[in-house]
């Protein structure tokens, strides 16, 4: 589906651009799901408990790059599905969509009101364990890097260390978290029959404000999150998109055309 959007000036200046609808559909599918499915999810609770312990900008990069690296491999993912016949996986999308705003829906109707509670007290102890593990293998490095270099060299390795090891300890948590994800068969069910583009790049922003949340405010906000009613919210969501399916329908990728005269 294409929209053709005319501008005409008061200098007789005529163009006419033709704007994939396909795109913007795909973006703003992606862009919603991923908000509704990832905030109060054990993924956001990570990025949160590890921003509260270590840099921001550190967790925040490793957490993105997991997170954005999970959006291309899903949708690429989908996207190979295309090889199956259109009309079986764009309807099954359609279902598959449907199915997971029901569950949502259902899972919040039934969700105690200590449900963020709960999952930020396992993530919280999930990074717990894995710092504690790390630690005690991490004194007896640091203590033969001071030995063996110079004071201002052993410094500014054990620095560059720490940093790193912070930016993996994101990357791996986030990335293993996410995997088989409700947020990551989402981008995989939406490349298989939205405009790929716009799921990565809708998908990627959706991480980015969820995770730029959770490494700013995320204390803050995890206090006042309610996570049945994002549950809830989510499903709604979820079912807004298996309906518009019925409406926008066969779309197909175009380039953008852009026509002088």
């Amino acid at each position: 589906m294409w929209l053709k959007v005319a501008v005409f000036t008061g200098f007789q200046f005529f163009f006419q651009v033709d704007i994939d609808i396909s795109f913007y559909h795909g973006f703003l599918a992606s862009l919603s799901v991923i908000i509704v499915s990832e905030l109060g999810d054990k993924t956001w609770f990570i990025a949160v408990i590890l921003a509260m312990r270590h840099s921001r900008l550190t967790v925040f990069s490793g957490a993105m790059s997991a997170l954005a690296l999970m959006t291309v491999l899903s949708a690429c993912l989908g996207w190979m599905s295309q090889l199956i016949p259109r009309v079986l996986t764009y309807y099954a999308s359609t279902i598959l969509f449907a199915l997971f705003g029901l569950k949502m829906i259902h899972e919040g109707y039934h969700m105690s009101a200590s449900e963020g509670q709960e999952d930020f007290e396992e993530a919280q102890a999930e990074v717990t364990k894995r710092e504690i593990d790390h630690d005690a293998g991490k004194f007896v490095d640091m203590e033969a890097g001071i030995s063996g270099r110079a004071s201002s060299y052993s410094s500014a390795w054990l620095i560059f260390s720490f940093v790193s090891h912070i930016f993996i300890e994101a990357f791996t948590m986030t990335f293993l978290a996410e995997w088989g994800d409700r947020s990551q068969l989402t981008t995989i069910i939406l490349a298989a029959r939205e405009n790929i583009a716009g799921v990565i790049s809708g998908g990627i922003l959706g991480h980015a404000l969820c995770t730029g949340i959770a490494v700013v405010g995320g204390k803050l906000v995890a206090q006042r999150l309610s996570v049945r009613t994002v549950t809830l919210v989510g499903g709604v969501v979820f079912l807004i998109f298996a309906l518009s399916a019925f409406f926008v329908k066969d779309v197909e990728e175009k380039p953008l055309r852009v026509d002088y005269s």
